[in-house]
């Protein structure tokens, strides 16, 4: 399940990205009850992406904002109140870590759902259910 973490330069202290994946990986696992799952939490991965100041827009305009974006399969996030739960907790935890000069409103989380049967598992293409069995095991 991978995570992108886009920043513009600047949101956060330089260095912090990794404080940042680790702590939102732990809050993803935390809300699917999966913390210490064998089989998912190493296919919990992610890329950091800290964009120029130049690069990042809102409304056409130059802008600084943070963005956390999951793929997942689509038993993941399916429940409302992980939703909620997640991204009130990636919020906090983008503000948190940029000392508070990230504005709320500057913080955006979504999720992507891949089709069923186009999510990987020890390389071989896995149905919901195929990936939900496996999961349970671990």
């Amino acid at each position: 399940m991978p995570l992108t973490l886009t920043l513009t330069e600047g949101v956060l202290p330089p260095g912090s990205e990794s404080t940042a994946v680790s702590r939102l990986t732990e809050a993803m696992l935390k809300w699917h009850g999966l913390l210490g799952n064998t089989v998912m939490t190493p296919n919990v991965t992610a890329t950091v992406h800290v964009l120029p100041k130049t690069s990042t827009f809102s409304a056409g305009k130059p802008f600084a904002g943070a963005w956390v974006e999951w793929k997942v399969p689509g038993i993941a996030f399916a429940n409302r109140e992980v939703q909620q739960g997640f991204f009130a907790d990636a919020t906090n935890i983008i503000e948190e870590l940029s000392a508070g000069r990230q504005p709320r409103e500057s913080i955006f989380v979504n999720v992507v759902h891949a089709v069923d049967g186009a999510w990987s598992l020890n390389g071989q293409a896995v149905t919901n259910a195929e990936l939900g069995a496996a999961v349970a095991q671990g």
